[in-house]
C-alpha cells in the first residue's frame, strides 16, 4: 500500500483565469481542429466533441444531427447489421467523418465489428470501449484491432494514468479515452472505490499521449458547457459527452409523461437496466456499476449543441484564443472553493 499526497482536481475545483484578448467577437473563434493520427493515415477535420456510445446517447438520430455541425457520434454497439444498412443507405461520403462504430472485446464483438467494417469500408473510426482498460486482454484486443483494421482510426479506453495511455498507444490506439467514474450515471467510484478526478487525469494523460504523437478523449464528468472548456483547457484533444446529450428528441428511449411533464430515461451501460436490456440481467459474479435516472425532456438536440458551442467560443474570447487548438496554451487554472452563485438554481 502507498499514498500519493498530491491533491488531484476535478472540474469543480478550478476556474479559468481571463486574459487580454485581441478578439472582437465570438464569431472570430474557430472551433475546428485538424488531426493526423499516430497509426492510421487519415487526416480528420471537425469540432472534436463526441456523443458517447451509450444506447441513450449514441443513436443514429443523434449522429444525423451532430454530423451537420461536424461533431462525432460514437454509435452504440447494440444496433444490428440491418439497422446499419438502413441507416447508411443514403448518407454522403462526408458523413463517415463523423461516426464511429463501437465494440467490446469479446469474440462476438470482434466478429460483428468485422461484418460492419466490411459492409461499410468508408467508416473511419472504431471505438473500443470497456469499463476497465487496465487488463491484458484489453491491450491484446487493441493490438488485434490494429493488425486487422489497420486503416481505421482507433479510439480505446478507459484509463486514467499516463503509463497506461502510453501502453495503449504503443499497442495500436490512435486516441485513448480517459475517465473512470466521473460520469453522471456511473457508480464505479461508489461500488469499487476506484477512480481519478477528471481534470488531473486529463492533464497527466494528455502529457503522456502528446509525447508519443497520440491524442486523448476526456470521457465523462462534464455537467455544464464550462466543463467542456476546462477539459480542452487541460489538454484534451476530444471531449466525449453522455448526460449533456441525453434526454433529447434524438436520444434513445421513449418519452414518458408524469403529471403532465415529459421525461426520458438515461442510464449507465454497466447499470442493471442496460444489462437486463442487452445481456438478460446482471451476471452473478458482478455488481451493477451504473444507475438509471429520468431526465426532463429537453427537445431537439440542436439547441443544446448551439449553447455548448457558443459557450466554448466565449471561453476562447475570454483568454484570447482565436482557435480551439490555442485554448490549452492560453489556459491558467485557478483553484477555487466556489464556482457560481446558486441562489436561484
Amino acid at each position: 500500500m502507498r499514498i500519493e499526497n498530491e491533491i488531484k482536481l476535478g472540474f469543480k475545483d478550478v476556474m479559468i483565469r481571463p486574459k487580454r484578448s485581441t478578439l472582437k467577437s465570438r464569431s472570430e473563434v474557430s472551433l475546428q481542429r485538424e488531426f493526423k493520427f499516430k497509426h492510421s493515415n487519415h487526416l480528420w477535420k471537425g469540432i472534436p466533441i463526441i456523443a458517447a456510445n451509450m444506447d441513450t446517447v449514441g443513436t443514429f438520430e443523434m449522429a444525423t444531427v451532430l454530423a451537420e455541425h461536424q461533431l462525432i457520434t460514437a454509435i452504440h454497439k447494440h444496433y444490428s447489421i440491418e439497422n446499419w444498412r438502413n441507416f447508411l443507405a443514403d448518407k454522403p461520403d462526408s458523413f463517415y467523418n463523423y461516426i464511429a462504430v463501437s465494440t467490446g472485446t469479446s469474440k462476438q464483438d470482434a466478429e460483428k465489428l468485422k461484418e460492419i467494417t466490411d459492409s461499410f469500408p468508408k467508416i473511419k473510426f472504431i471505438c473500443i470501449d470497456v469499463a476497465n482498460g487496465y487488463s491484458e486482454h484489453f491491450v491484446d484486443f487493441v493490438k488485434y484491432a490494429r493488425d486487422n483494421f489497420n486503416d481505421k482510426i482507433i479510439m480505446a479506453g478507459n484509463v486514467v494514468t499516463g503509463e497506461m495511455v502510453e501502453e495503449l498507444l504503443i499497442a495500436g490506439a490512435d486516441i485513448v479515452k480517459v475517465g473512470i467514474g466521473p460520469g453522471s450515471v456511473c457508480t464505479t467510484r461508489i461500488k469499487t472505490g476506484v477512480g481519478y478526478p477528471q481534470l488531473s487525469a486529463i492533464i497527466e494523460c494528455a502529457d503522456a499521449a502528446h509525447g508519443l504523437s497520440g491524442q486523448i478523449i476526456s470521457d465523462g464528468g462534464c455537467k455544464i458547457p464550462g466543463d467542456i472548456a476546462k477539459a480542452f483547457g487541460g489538454g484534451a484533444d476530444f471531449v466525449m459527452l453522455g448526460g449533456m446529450l441525453a434526454g433529447h428528441t434524438e436520444s434513445g428511449g421513449e418519452i414518458v409523461t408524469r403529471n403532465g411533464e415529459k421525461f426520458k430515461a438515461f442510464y449507465g451501460m454497466s447499470s442493471e437496466t442496460a444489462m437486463k436490456k442487452h445481456a438478460g440481467g446482471v451476471a452473478d459474479y458482478r455488481a451493477s456499476e451504473g444507475k438509471t435516472v429520468e431526465i426532463p425532456y429537453r427537445g431537439d438536440v440542436v439547441y443544446t449543441v448551439q449553447d455548448m458551442l457558443g459557450g466554448l467560443r466565449s471561453t476562447c474570447t475570454y483568454v484570447g484564443a482565436a482557435r480551439l487548438k490555442e485554448l490549452t496554451k492560453r489556459t491558467t487554472f485557478i483553484r477555487v472553493q466556489e464556482q457560481h452563485n446558486e441562489i436561484f438554481s
